[in-house]
């Protein structure tokens, strides 16, 4: 373990609970022993780059990374907790509406703009790596995150979540910000329809910007979140 993981563990932070465990890491809600107050501990294995580009990144569409160490391929983060519920978990009360699902994917675009503008693909947008503080989208969880590098033919590593993931990202190109397009595409969807885009595609206006988000050849969807964000 790490002497940083231990010291920040035994002298300034207390562990509050455990929220998710997996063979690639945990994520825990820890709070500080003098101010009280609650963060987000992260470990996790793999490729932590991305957390070390976001110190000190001001957005409030994304979380605010305060600390991120690596060592042998382990990584350790503390990141502000954002108090809300992630939209998996109000999607099993009911659907969003075409206008509260626009103002999500706005903000979710400005959270990517400021990530892909690092040259960094978040890789893994979903229902519940998306929480809504008040009337705010946050967008967290950048474990399957990567920077993209030009002239590699593939992602070094298969990474994202069945039915949201694009198609380049189980190794046929290099995920780009096209890749992040693709992903929201299918998010959009599920908020206006609960299902995939491929059993149930949204109607109207909405369900053309699906179409083009969710296209196999990533030169056919939108070049960028901005232009999402436009025709959204």
């Amino acid at each position: 373990m790490y002497t940083w993981l231990e010291t920040i563990l035994r002298e300034e932070y207390e562990q509050v609970r455990l929220l998710k465990e997996s063979p690639r890491g945990s994520v825990r809600l820890v709070q500080h022993k003098n101010s009280g107050k609650q963060f987000i501990l992260r470990r996790f294995t793999g490729n932590g780059e991305v957390y070390q580009k976001l110190l000190g990144c001001s957005c409030p569409n994304l979380p605010l990374i305060l600390e991120a160490a690596e060592k042998d391929g382990e990584n350790l983060v503390v990141e502000e907790f954002i108090k809300g519920d992630n939209l998996g978990f109000l999607l099993e009360g009911a659907l969003f509406t075409p206008k509260e699902t626009q103002d999500i994917v706005k903000q979710l675009c400005k959270a990517l703009w400021a990530l892909h503008s690092m040259a960094a693909v978040h890789r893994d947008i979903k229902p519940e790596n998306v929480i809504l503080r008040g009337k705010e989208a946050v967008l967290i969880d950048f474990d399957a995150a990567r920077l993209h590098k030009p002239g590699a033919q593939a992602d070094t590593q298969v990474l994202g979540t069945t039915g949201f993931a694009a198609p380049e990202q189980y190794g046929l190109s290099q995920s780009d910000v096209r890749t992040d397009i693709y992903s929201l595409g299918v998010l959009i969807n599920v908020l206006l329809t609960g299902e995939h885009p491929s059993k149930k595609l949204a109607g109207g206006h909405m369900g053309r910007v699906v179409h083009r988000c969710t296209q196999v050849n990533p030169q056919k969807r939108y070049k960028d979140v901005l232009h999402l964000m436009e025709a959204v």
